[in-house]
This record gives C-alpha cells, sequence and structure tokens, in this order.
C-alpha cells in the first residue's frame, strides 16, 4: 500500500470515527429549537421545561461513566457501534412521544449515546492515528461537533418556516429530534467498515490483527516498531479505577481532569447558550437569534478549521497559551460593557466572537486531543470516561447556573468569574502541562514515569 493511499483510508477512518462528533453537537443543540413548542405541546411548568432540557445531559453523564469500563472490555468499535444504535432509538423515541415521560427517556437514551461517542471517538482516532498528525484527527471530533450544531440550526430554522405555531405545537418538534434519525443510522452503517482499535487488540493477545492494521496507517517499519511499544506497554499489569490516582498516572488525570472542568467554566456554554439574551441586554434586540447563533456558529467553525491547522505545527501547550490569553481578555472586556452599562451591541459582538475564535482554536478541541492521547493504554478507557464525566458536570453546573450568577452579580461580574477561571487555567498551562505533539502514546507515557 503507497504512502498516499495509506493516508487516504487513515483520513476515512478518522473521519468516520468524527462522526460521532456531530451528532454529539446535533444532539445537544436540537433542543434549542424543539424545547418552547414542547413547553406548549405538554403545558410545562419551568422546572419540567429543563428536565426536558436537560434530561440528555444527564444521559451523557452516565454513558461516559460505562463506556470506558466497556470499550476495555469488548472493544472500541463495538462501543461505538452501541452509540450510534442508541442515537438512532432515541432519535426515533423523541419524535413520538405522547407524554414528557416517555420524552424524557428517549432523550436520556440518546445522552447515553452522545456521552459515550464523547469518549470513544477521540479515543478511538488517538489510537489508530500515526503520531505526526494525531493532533489534527483528533480535532477533527471538534469540527464535527460544531458541524453538528450548524446543521440543526438550519435544520430547525427551516421547519419552523415551513407551517403556522400551531403545526410546529404538534408535529414541527418531532421532525426537528426526529431528523437526527439520519445521520445516527449512516453514522451506525458506516462503523462496520472501519478496523479495531490496533492497541486495543494487542491487549487482547490479537497483534497479528493489530499488525495488519498498523501496516495500512504507517510505513512497514514504523509500524512494526510501533507495534514494538505497544506490546511492551500492555505487557504491564492491567489496570482498574485505583491506578487513575497512583505514581506515574496521577499528574495524567489530573491535567485530563483539569482540562475537561475548565473547557466549560470558562464561560463557553454561557455563550451558545444564553448569547441572544446577552446581546438583549445592551441594545441588540433588533438582530433575530438565529442570526446571531449563525455568526457564532460560523466563526467557531473557522477557528476550529485553525486549530486543525495549527494543533500538529504549534503544538498543544503553545495554541492553549495563546488561546486563554485571548479568552482573558475578552471575558475582561465584556465585563467592561455590563459594568458601565455600554449599550454598543456590536462592540460587543466582536468581543464575544473574539473569545468564541479564541476558544475554538485552543480550549474547544484540545482538551479532546489531549485527554485521548495522555493516559496508558492499559487503562486509557476508564481515565478517559473518569476525565469527560468531569466535562459534562462542568456543562451541567454553567447551563443550570449562569441565569442564576446573573441575578446574584450580574454580568460584569459574571464574566470576570469565568475570567478568573480561564487565569488560573494558563497559569496552570504554563506550570504543569507538557508537550505532547508528535509523541507515540507510548512516548507520552513514558513522561509520566519520568
Amino acid at each position: 500500500m503507497n504512502e498516499l493511499v495509506k493516508v487516504k483510508y487513515t483520513y476515512l477512518v478518522c473521519t468516520v470515527a468524527a462522526f460521532g462528533g456531530l451528532l454529539f453537537g446535533y444532539d445537544t443543540a436540537v433542543i434549542a429549537g424543539a424545547i418552547g413548542y414542547l413547553k406548549l405541546k405538554f403545558d410545562l411548568s419551568p422546572m419540567l421545561t429543563g428536565w426536558a432540557a436537560s434530561s440528555a445531559i444527564w444521559g451523557c453523564i452516565f454513558g461516559t461513566l460505562f463506556a470506558g469500563r466497556l470499550s476495555d472490555k469488548y472493544g472500541r468499535k463495538k462501543v461505538l457501534l452501541l452509540s450510534g444504535l442508541l442515537f438512532t432509538i432515541s432519535a426515533l423515541g423523541s419524535a413520538i412521544p405522547d407524554n414528557l415521560t416517555q420524552f424524557v427517556i428517549a432523550r436520556f437514551i440518546g445522552g447515553l449515546g452522545v456521552g459515550s461517542a464523547s469518549m470513544l471517538s477521540p479515543l478511538y482516532i488517538s489510537e489508530i492515528a500515526p503520531a505526526k498528525i494525531r493532533g489534527m484527527l483528533v480535532t477533527l471530533y471538534q469540527l464535527a461537533i460544531v458541524f453538528g450544531i450548524n446543521i440543526i440550526y438550519i435544520v430547525n430554522y427551516l421547519i419552523v418556516n415551513t407551517h403556522d405555531q400551531e403545526w410546529n405545537v404538534q408535529i414541527g418538534w418531532r421532525y426537528m429530534l426526529g431528523s437526527e434519525g439520519i445521520p445516527a443510522i449512516l453514522f451506525f452503517l458506516l462503523l462496520f467498515f472501519v478496523p479495531e482499535s490496533p492497541r486495543w487488540l494487542v491487549k487482547e493477545n490479537r497483534s497479528e490483527d493489530a499488525r495488519k492494521i498498523l501496516n495500512k496507517i504507517n510505513a512497514l517499519d514504523e509500524a512494526r516498531r510501533i507495534l514494538k511499544e505497544i506490546k511492551e506497554s500492555v505487557n504491564e499489569e492491567k489496570g482498574n479505577f485505583m491506578d487513575l490516582f497512583k505514581s506515574g498516572i496521577r499528574m495524567a488525570i489530573l491535567i485530563g481532569s483539569v482540562l475537561a472542568l475548565f473547557s466549560q467554566i470558562t464561560g463557553i456554554n454561557a455563550i451558545i447558550y444564553y448569547a441572544p439574551e446577552i446581546f438583549k441586554q445592551v441594545g441588540f434586540g433588533s438582530e433575530s437569534a438565529l442570526f446571531q447563533t449563525m455568526i457564532i456558529g460560523f466563526v467557531n467553525m473557522l477557528f476550529t478549521v485553525v486549530a486543525i491547522r495549527l494543533i500538529d505545527y504549534w503544538g498543544r501547550r503553545t495554541l492553549l497559551i495563546w488561546g486563554v490569553s485571548g479568552m482573558i481578555f475578552c471575558l475582561f472586556a465584556m465585563g467592561l460593557f455590563f459594568y458601565f452599562e455600554i449599550s454598543s451591541g456590536p462592540l460587543l459582538l466582536l468581543f464575544i466572537l473574539g473569545f468564541i475564535g479564541s476558544f475554538a482554536s485552543s480550549l474547544g478541541p484540545i482538551p479532546w486531543v489531549m485527554i485521548s492521547e495522555i493516559f496508558p493504554t492499559k487503562i486509557r478507557g476508564t481515565a478517559m470516561s473518569f476525565s469527560i464525566v468531569i466535562l459534562w458536570l462542568g456543562v451541567v453546573l454553567v447551563t443550570q447556573f449562569f441565569p442564576v450568577l446573573l441575578v446574584l452579580f450580574g454580568g460584569a461580574y459574571t464574566f470576570w468569574i469565568f475570567m478568573i477561571n480561564a487565569l488560573i487555567l494558563l497559569i496552570f498551562t504554563l506550570i504543569i502541562i507538557p508537550e505532547t505533539k508528535q509523541k507515540t502514546l507510548e512516548e507520552i507515557q513514558e513522561i509520566w514515569k519520568s
């Protein structure tokens, strides 16, 4: 197999795995267009409206908890197939409920799929991608998330404008949620054409199968070297949950957990979910919510592409330092708008887009990349589950408490709290986080031992 064919094969396999990110973005954002009609359809109180909207997030937490152990036992590919099946069941189930309980159950099932994919897609890509382009290929997952969000914004808009309000209350939201069935079925079918992770195969004493896959991706000499390193790595005693806190792994767990948590508590979901309300408070109310979210979505995607181009050239650490610094500056400026009650919507939009661009080119993709590459093979599934559960808990915290913070502290101090969190992450990055670009997973493992 010549070099060009190997590259094409690698991109194809990783793109299929990254498709889980598209479903992640699609599933988490579809509720934004449907929740208003669900509230009217089932006559929901504010508490029940929040329960309907967040039921999938709780599914994500449980999906992430169990996906790591299942993937360590049964393989990355099999559990990815399971997540594709869960996506499909949820899409169909959430489109046909007669009451809120049925809807919540269907959304929770979808959350199990999202949680599983949020851990397994980047893990699978990191285990199969060559070291020199691993960062770029794992970042495809973040790009797919953003792409999925943008697609469902457009789908929701087209469905809403097809008929009148009454039709949307009775039928329209069902089409929004059911539309996920199309990419879900496609993801499930495509997974049958990708191989199992070679590192998992070695762990299961299937070295010959692993060698064949590595030969399809790497030059023969490189494949032999990687296979030898993998064998040496997995010959160690099999890991368990308590190994996460042992010497040689503790630092990796600390880095993974901090990146996961701070990727959420520095304000990205507050901006994504509540941007229209933020604009409204500074005189930007004349602009439609759709227009605002589409601008944010475009910038998010554009700068994720920037990250894809730079992550294996600049490196994870350098990109993180510059990106988080940009976030700190923009959050400080956004706080000033509220503190001095500056009523300039377009200027505020500029700083919000600056924040989005800084995040999308650094703290958006880099946690997925580093969490998928810093843990030893013997506990990678369990360790990633631990870190990404923390990420989802961060999502819950910000989504639930951002409106409360606005009431208690006002816009200025709320954004400055996010700024302080970003400053803490910057200091942590400067002092603790090592550079991992263009290192094999086994070479990264040696960093913690030394």
